[in-house]
């Protein structure tokens, strides 16, 4: 596995960045009640997947990486959850809720894989 020398440069840490983008403009137009309640969890959870990406990446040892990688799929299942909340409280439309559906799917996937790399590579 060739190390990269900025989590920048990682795919999954741009997708995920990107999903950070859209879920600031979905929750945009949240109620205003919203402000310190889900609008912000969602915010902050969305924020934490390319986080810990990142933090992850800067680590020395394949171990606390995979811990990092793992720490952001768990943000991505917490955003899930509060995503779903949404859409039930109809704050997202079902095309919204459709695309941040494909977009964790993809993340999931792909931090599943680097976390697979990183583990080969450990091995050898």
């Amino acid at each position: 596995m060739e190390k990269t020398s900025s989590y920048r440069d990682l795919l999954v840490w741009q997708r995920a960045m990107h999903l950070v983008e859209d879920c600031y403009r979905w929750t945009n137009a949240f109620p205003r009640g919203e402000e310190f309640g889900l609008k912000g969890q969602i915010r902050r959870a969305a924020v934490s997947v390319p986080s810990n990406i990142a933090e992850g990446h800067t680590r020395h040892h394949g171990k606390e990486y995979t811990q990092f990688l793992y720490v952001a799929l768990g943000s991505l299942a917490e955003l899930g959850t509060q995503m779903e909340l949404a859409r039930r409280l109809a704050y997202l439309t079902p095309d919204e809720m459709g695309l941040f559906s494909s977009y964790c799917e993809e993340l999931r996937k792909m931090l599943y894989g680097l976390r697979n790399a990183i583990n080969r590579y450990k091995s050898h």
